[in-house]
């Protein structure tokens, strides 16, 4: 890229956020020598891995920190290469990135959006990171991709499924892999519809904060299209362990569906209260009582147990899946740590090498120079198909699994199967979709 078109986008010495015309907070501001915040002078460049190692879902954040470790392997020239091998781009030798080794520091989220801040906030101003990536859960996404935009880096978002993230609170300097509620109920309402009809009564218990608010008000639109009633709809806690107390009005609601937008430790718990009161023999209104989980993964289905068996999602990626990519990364992740990785550890996974190869492909890492190779970029080889980076909104457009929890599992990790790919064309939707509006993209801040 070239320094004129550097200069266009708004890279900055010092002092103001790029395109904004206010005062950067002192501890954000690239000193006078630097071209932008953290630029790399040595022989290697830092990138920060924030994950939740502890909170409600800590199994999701140790498996994109697996998945972290995998990916600077694989690009400074270790091991066997993994999607290297198979992603469309060419432009990763193995020789790290821009030819500078690629290190690392880690941060715990504690899945708490203040912890996370802290912790990105951290690793940028004592560790030199040039690029903060991870998170499972939408708020720390938000918050992160909120100080990530001020302090003039590119946050390449982990695990976080919120409309809100490239939404409302979408942001110059952030990147969504993972797909979103929207995209969960476009994928999981026709399933339901045909397995279930069109007359039914669902009622929902949803995570209390954005992720939960905007997977509700997704999946309740696109089943309300096709004839379903959403009869409730009650918040929980999100630091909530037992739900029997949420589940024991379900029984009288006159529903025959319960939808939980849980994640995580949150639907493990949820869903083994749902057990407990016998709702997966019960009926209502003449029909079988059907429970609905619209986002989840093998390490959830691990830990409900016998209780997913026929329980119906959708999820990002599922490590079954026969595309070269997908074989490649299981392959490799599983040599490394003994078992297949989750769709948490792919995404991780593939937003580092998006991230190296933006950088290759731009030239630099300056952070304006990285979102203009990533905007509008089109790949494939990474285990979802073909995908696209769209501009607009910087949210990877991609097909979508609906699985279901296998009634006759061949081991501990064979807990899910695919029932349908839905087309990434299924999914897409327009930049200015109500559920997505209300904020602005805003300028990039090279800091």
């Amino acid at each position: 890229m070239s320094k004129t078109n550097l200069t266009r986008r708004g890279v900055l010495k010092s002092g103001a956020v790029a395109g904004a015309g206010v005062a950067l907070p002192t501890i954000f501001t690239a000193s006078s020598a630097a071209a932008y915040t953290n630029e790399p002078t040595g022989a290697s460049v830092t990138l920060g891995f924030n994950v939740p190692q502890t909170g409600p879902y800590a199994d999701e954040g140790a498996d994109e920190l697996r998945a972290y470790e995998l990916a600077v392997e694989h690009l400074n020239g270790g091991g066997d290469g993994g999607m290297l091998n198979t992603f469309s781009s060419k432009e990763l030798k193995g020789d790290g990135i821009l030819g500078k080794k690629v290190e690392f520091v880690t941060g715990d989220t504690q899945t708490k959006s203040d912890a996370a801040r802290a912790s990105a906030k951290s690793m940028i101003e004592k560790d030199g990171a040039v690029m903060i990536t991870g998170g499972s859960s939408s708020g720390v996404a938000i918050a992160v991709q909120g100080l990530c935009q001020e302090a003039g880096v590119i946050f390449m978002a982990g695990l976080t499924h919120s409309n809100d993230t490239t939404g409302k609170d979408k942001k110059a300097n952030g990147f969504r892999h993972f797909f979103n509620g929207y995209m969960s109920g476009a994928a999981l309402a026709p399933v339901l519809k045909g397995l279930y009809g069109d007359d039914r009564k669902a009622y929902h218990l949803t995570a209390d904060y954005t992720w939960g608010w905007t997977q509700q008000e997704s999946i309740a639109a696109a089943t309300e299209a096709l004839g379903w009633e959403t009869v409730n709809n009650v918040l929980t806690p999100l630091a909530s362990t037992d739900f029997s107390s949420y589940i024991a009005p379900v029984l009288n609601s006159g529903a025959d569906v319960l939808v939980l937008n849980h994640y995580g430790g949150n639907m493990v718990n949820s869903l083994t209260n749902a057990v407990q009161f016998g709702l997966r023999e019960a009926q209502a209104n003449g029909k079988n009582f059907e429970i609905v989980v619209p986002l989840f993964s093998r390490l959830m289905a691990r830990g409900a147990g016998e209780n997913i068996k026929g329980i119906l999602g959708s999820t990002n990626w599922h490590w079954s899946l026969q595309d070269e990519g997908s074989k490649a990364f299981v392959k490799s992740f599983g040599t490394k740590y003994g078992f297949p990785p989750s769709q948490a550890a792919h995404t991780t996974y593939c937003q580092t090498l998006l991230y190296a190869d933006a950088c290759q492909r731009a030239g630099t890492f300056n952070p304006c120079g990285v979102a203009e190779a990533l905007e509008g970029f089109e790949f494939d080889g990474l285990g979802n198909g073909k995908t696209l980076y769209r501009a607009e909104d910087h949210q990877c457009f991609k097909d979508v699994l609906v699985v279901k929890g296998k009634e006759n599992p061949t081991s501990e990790f064979d807990l899910l199967e695919v029932v349908e790919v839905t087309p990434a064309a299924q999914v897409t939707y327009d930049p200015e979709h109500p559920m997505f509006a209300g904020g602005q993209l805003g300028s990039c801040n090279a800091g």
